[in-house]
């Protein structure tokens, strides 16, 4: 993640980060992308089964849940072992989380270990009462996926009515005193609704937005083509600082991130000393302490059937499970050369990732993309859009 708002309006400082000593289990969750130790926060897809029927959806998720679900009790099993390892965040995602009947009970069971919960959703499940029910065990925040207004998230989401249903989940959040932002994945069907989504921010008050890049893994492998270019990415990169940028400024700051592209990191700090900020330095340190992605390192996903991958977009590659051995016995077991490299995956990557100025800040970016596109894990990340001057230039 890469904090726009914090890192472009200086709404954190390296100060803040080091405060706490750069541990994951002592940070504040908006903190936690600076840790030092990394210890990973984990994704856990508690089933398959979705509502929606999203075009994008990286689970290949369906109406129907997989047998091969993890059981509530092995749930808090697995539980039990992620905060006996420190992990400090768990996310519950799917599918949709909310299908499953036990939800807050697991939430519910994370918060008393220690960990905070917050979950992924389509949002549309989000009964007043439900909204009650995760609050009142401890859930930390909601993230709810809204891919542009009505007609186009509709049209994404595959379900009629999924938008207005997706408000009504955000509205009972915040009738319930449940933190809750916006999730959105750029790419070129939907680029032109960036605009509605910052209104939309300001309308209903909502504090947070995400904005992911495509990733092409599950149903978005097929969008590939849909991704932006290059040059479109550099203009809506600096549509979201602008418009983030106008909303602090008018006293109204919203906490807006990008996702899944660590280019946008360089990129922010870059723009900034063309404009001979004075914080451009500061920035340049907070990203040395973000160290760019962290798939099999800092971030983990157990899946619905307990399978363990680097991240949620790594489903064809699994280290082990959960059934058979602990989580954190297959993320420290270094015989599996796939997490090997992935826990320093620096000195593998090829082409201009393995010169860029940018690789201690970056981390090479996402592997799981070259792998889809040139069939080659190692190979430069196709979706860098810095260009060669940008990451041959010296710091």
């Amino acid at each position: 993640m890469i904090g726009i708002s914090k890192l472009y309006c200086g709404t954190v400082e390296p100060s803040d980060a080091l405060r706490y000593g750069r541990q994951s289990q002592q940070l504040p969750s908006h903190l936690l992308q600076f840790s030092s130790d990394k210890k990973p926060v984990v994704v856990w897809n508690i089933t398959r089964s979705c509502n929606l029927k999203c075009v994008h959806c990286y689970a290949h998720a369906t109406d129907e849940a997989a047998k091969e679900e993890l059981s509530t009790e092995e749930g808090k099993q697995l539980l039990d072992d992620l905060a006996e390892f420190g992990t400090p965040v768990v996310l519950f995602s799917g599918g949709e989380p909310l299908v499953r009947k036990d939800l807050v009970e697991l939430a519910d069971y994370a918060v008393k270990r220690g960990m905070r919960a917050v979950i992924s959703t389509n949002g549309t499940l989000i009964t007043r009462s439900a909204a009650q029910a995760l609050k009142e065990v401890g859930l930390s925040y909601v993230g709810i996926s809204l891919d542009g207004m009505r007609e186009v998230n509709d049209r994404f989401r595959g379900v009629k009515g999924s938008f207005d249903r997706a408000m009504a989940g955000i509205e009972h959040c915040q009738e319930a005193g449940i933190k809750v932002g916006l999730r959105f994945t750029i790419n070129r069907m939907n680029a032109a609704e960036i605009p509605a989504i910052f209104d939309l921010l300001e309308e209903r008050d909502i504090p947070r937005a995400c904005f992911y890049h495509l990733v092409y893994a599950g149903r978005g492998s097929d969008l590939v083509k849909e991704d932006l270019s290059h040059e479109e990415t550099r203009r809506v990169v600096d549509l979201i600082i602008d418009r983030t940028h106008d909303l602090h400024a008018r006293g109204k700051p919203k906490e807006v991130l990008t996702v899944d592209n660590h280019a946008d990191g360089p990129y922010v700090y870059l723009r900034m000393l063309e404009e001979d900020s004075s914080r451009a330095q500061e920035v340049l340190e907070l990203l040395k302490m973000n160290e760019g992605n962290s798939s099999g390192r800092g971030i983990g996903c157990v899946s619905w059937d307990g399978e363990v991958h680097a991240d949620q977009f790594w489903r064809h590659h699994s280290f082990g499970n959960v059934r058979k051995r602990p989580f954190s016995e297959i993320w420290t077991d270094l015989s599996d050369p796939l997490m090997a490299r992935l826990k320093d995956k620096k000195q593998y990557v090829t082409g201009r990732c393995a010169t860029c100025r940018w690789l201690d800040i970056c981390a090479g970016n996402f592997r799981v993309r070259p792998e889809a596109v040139a069939g080659d894990l190692w190979a430069s990340d196709p979706a860098c859009y810095l260009t060669d001057e940008e990451i041959a230039e010296t710091i």
